[in-house]
């Protein structure tokens, strides 16, 4: 398991037209059929705050969807909406390698 971790703030002057590209974004970032899960959160203050993880299967799936022509077009356009972009791949931990559910 591989989770590609991304948060950014909105911009401010982009804002009003944030909601319809991020739902097309979206939709094309998941068109690659490598995301296992994708998740968004947002904060409950309302702040102009956004975090989003992908998971995939393993890094090899990640390596064929971060590489797509159409999620790096996606990337490109979102620096036209989003600003203070920051991104992470995280891996399993060898403490707690699966998810526990109590």
């Amino acid at each position: 398991m591989v989770l590609y971790v991304m948060r950014w703030d909105i911009r401010q002057d982009r804002a009003a037209e944030y909601g319809k590209w991020a739902i097309s974004a979206l939709q094309r970032l998941l068109s690659t059929g490598e995301v296992v899960e994708f998740r968004a959160y947002r904060p409950v203050s309302g702040a102009n705050e956004v975090a989003v993880t992908y998971e995939f299967g393993d890094m090899p799936a990640f390596g064929r969807w971060y590489q797509n022509e159409t999620v790096q077009r996606a990337m490109q356009e979102s620096r036209e909406y989003c600003e203070n972009i920051l991104t992470e791949i995280w891996g399993p931990s060898p403490v707690g390698p699966r998810p526990v559910r109590p």
